[in-house]
């Protein structure tokens, strides 16, 4: 996998730079009337959307944590408060996740977030050569090994898929 310059590069692809990952950038054109911006993502650009990710902020109560999960996938509380070590977890409030990452709603990348969260990548990203994640901003997606995504946002790995 190759790098690819991106004109305005994002947090994301520059903290892959820094690091020296290999990773693919994939841009599309993004319909602002979308109501799924991770499925939106995989079917523009062509890849299944269990191997297409969508970074979730969730409140631990009084600190926040990042879940990466399949975009087709519903979030299991539960099992996602277990993997950060805390009895509950909800859903971050849309504005903090936003000030807390740096980047707009349908664009949180996992990389790059202005205050690092502790993290949890589900467990089925394992299962693919590489995955897609936001690169910062909607309508482009950053390509990169699962390895090098868990190694650079301290992700532990857990199962979080609803169901």
């Amino acid at each position: 996998m190759a790098k690819r310059a991106t004109s305005s590069g994002t947090p994301a692809t520059l903290l892959l730079d820094q690091a020296g990952v290999a990773y693919t950038l994939h841009g599309y054109e993004h319909d602002p009337r979308t109501a799924s911006y991770g499925l939106e993502a995989a079917e523009a650009l062509g890849f299944p959307p269990a191997r297409v990710f969508k970074t979730l902020m969730v409140s631990t109560g009084p600190s926040l944590g990042v879940a990466i999960i399949p975009v087709a996938t519903t979030l299991d509380l539960k099992a996602c408060g277990a993997a950060l070590g805390v009895k509950r977890v909800s859903m971050a409030d849309p504005a903090v996740a936003q000030r807390r990452t740096g980047y707009v709603l349908g664009g949180i990348s996992p990389l790059g977030q202005r205050q690092a969260s502790p993290t949890v990548l589900d467990g089925s990203a394992l299962g693919f050569p590489t995955v897609l994640v936001s690169a910062g901003r909607r309508g482009l997606d950053i390509e990169l090994a699962a390895g090098d995504l868990i190694r650079l946002t301290g992700a532990t790995v857990a199962e979080l898929g609803a169901g």
